[in-house]
């Protein structure tokens, strides 16, 4: 081993573990001595490593990493699809004391952009794919590209390949310091609602208590988590890392499709599997099978609790649970296996402080709703804030607690109800998106005036993103044509379905979109609608 393992205090604070409970180095180093045979890891394709494995290929390539010149503390862009890269840059980046900064595979233009300057990498590691999409954009401070695949970057780039830095023969130099729990572990971009998409700031001690042995005691040492969230969202690189300080194992498929998933999932041996609420209707409505219930699963996370999830429960024979979690936060309403309260995201979990406040953070009664904000007992627990960008990162902790910016409902009995989104995020399909991000692209358009993004209900799950625009005057829009136009400069996820035109959108005595109005009128009849239209949007992560 590089260093000697230590399960002593980092510090007299009994709510901080020891670096060999919660920090990916020494966790790593620990299982490699007390349980090195056991399976870590299962790809698609069948390959397995051991945990003695995963030490072996992280050492190499921290070691390559560290002679492309990443030190500990260096931000490392991270721009890959899930697989064994994904996984094995991961941990080798934290090996050495980097911080790890995912990009979402969808993104590109403008929004791509923003997240290379806010990131303030030097250095991206990006899937051969990709490359070619930093072509005609400001890369800010990335100086070297390193490729997995075949291919090279851009000229004014130095250009890395991937399979010399795993395979790097020399000797890891030693950190300049220990790797202690409150040091940064990662930045998550997830969306903003009044600006750009924020980098959340999170330390190992937050990824541990995200959905450690405190926060999810049901899942056990001896479980297998399907990874089937992408590594750059918290339910892909957050599950990876609570099994890691289980010593449990992951099986990590590419990406969810309704018909691979229950021969990978028994291929695999899984016994828990994360599943958002679009996953489960599309599970229930596939025939019905006499092997629905052979595999081996046991627990379901579902997100949000759907109508299906009951309907799922009888059918496979799978414990179902819910949660309310936030990249930012660390999982602080869990429900029960089963939950019957229709709509419910569970109770407030040990360790955790919630309270439901108005605008001036007072409370509102038993029944009333109100913004979610959160605070936890441990240090570090949660997010420390936004990367560059402390304006938000004042605004979500004002007065020592952290908002949510979403509105729940409590009963008399503590179970908590998702209301509506304070703030204006619209969540597609598992994805949360700005209506900014969307907004701004809408009005680079020469033909459109004004713009507004809203969340509109789906006949599957979460919402559908309606664009209520208005035209430049003397000037018509053509609702196919603006598809087509949001198509090169915007991820698929993020495009419109509906369309809505309006001589003029409703405003404030300020000047400002009222978006509340938009949002009670919802779907009106005159919205064009992309999918009746027979426009298909091709699924583009990489």
């Amino acid at each position: 081993m590089s260093e000697k393992i230590s399960s002593l205090p980092v510090c007299h604070d009994r709510r901080i573990p020891a670096r060999d409970i919660c920090v990916l180095r020494d966790v790593i180093d620990r299982w490699a001595v007390e349980k090195p045979d056991d399976v870590y890891v299962v790809f698609e394709n069948g390959e397995k490593w051991s945990f003695k494995d995963v030490r072996d290929k992280t050492v190499k390539l921290a070691a390559g990493l560290q002679n492309t010149g990443v030190k500990q503390g260096d931000h490392v862009a991270v721009w890959l699809p899930n697989g064994s890269e994904a996984l094995l840059t991961f941990f080798a980046i934290n090996y050495i004391g980097a911080v790890f900064v995912p990009f979402n595979t969808a993104y590109l233009g403008t929004i791509l952009e923003h997240v290379i300057e806010n990131s303030d990498a030097e250095i991206i590691i990006i899937h051969e794919n990709l490359v070619s999409r930093l072509n005609g954009i400001r890369t800010h401070n990335i100086n070297t590209v390193v490729v997995v695949g075949e291919g090279t970057s851009p000229d004014h780039f130095e250009t890395k390949n991937f399979a010399d830095l795993r395979h790097d023969t020399r000797e890891l130099r030693p950190l300049d310091r220990p790797i202690n729990p409150w040091d940064t572990q990662s930045i998550i971009y997830t969306s903003g609602t009044t600006g750009p998409s924020k980098g959340v700031l999170s330390s190992y001690l937050h990824m541990y208590s995200n959905a450690g042995p405190e926060s999810w005691p049901f899942v056990k040492p001896e479980d297998r988590f399907l990874i089937n969230m992408p590594m750059f969202h918290i339910g892909g690189m957050g599950v990876c890392f609570a099994m890691l300080v289980r010593g449990g194992s992951i099986a990590m498929m590419e990406n969810f499709s309704t018909d691979g998933f229950w021969p990978f999932v028994k291929k695999t041996q899984c016994t828990v599997i994360f599943l958002l609420g679009i996953m489960v209707a599309f599970l229930t409505k596939k025939a019905p099978s006499e092997d629905d219930k052979n595999h081996h699963v046991r627990t379901a996370f579902v997100v949000p609790l759907s109508d299906s999830a009951s309907a799922f429960n009888e059918r496979y024979g799978v414990d179902v649970y819910t949660i309310f979690n936030m990249t930012e936060i660390s999982s602080p309403i869990v429900s029960s296996a089963n939950p019957e309260n229709r709509g419910t995201c569970g109770k407030v979990r040990p360790g955790v402080q919630v309270r439901l406040v108005d605008k001036y953070d007072c409370e509102v009664p038993v029944g009333g709703v109100g913004e979610m904000i959160v605070r936890t007992d441990r240090p570090w627990a949660m997010n420390h804030g936004y990367q560059k960008n402390p304006k938000a990162s004042f605004e979500a902790w004002r007065n020592g607690w952290f908002h949510t910016g979403d509105a729940f409902r409590c009963d008399e009995e503590g179970n908590f109800f998702f209301i509506d989104r304070v703030n204006d995020s619209i969540r597609r399909r598992g994805e949360n998106i700005s209506s900014f991000e969307v907004e701004a692209e809408l009005l680079s358009h020469p033909d459109i005036q004004e713009a507004a993004a809203i969340g509109v209900k789906s006949e599957f799950s979460e919402e559908e993103v309606l664009a209520v625009i208005a035209p430049v005057a003397g000037r018509s829009i053509d609702p196919e044509e603006i598809i087509h136009y949001l198509s090169d400069r915007m991820p698929y996820f993020m495009i419109p379905r509906y369309i809505r035109q309006m001589s003029t959108l409703p405003k404030t005595p300020t000047a400002k979109v009222q978006k509340a109005s938009l949002r009670e009128e919802g779907l009106t009849e005159d919205a064009w609608d992309r999918e009746q239209a027979g426009i298909k949007i091709k699924r583009i992560r990489i």
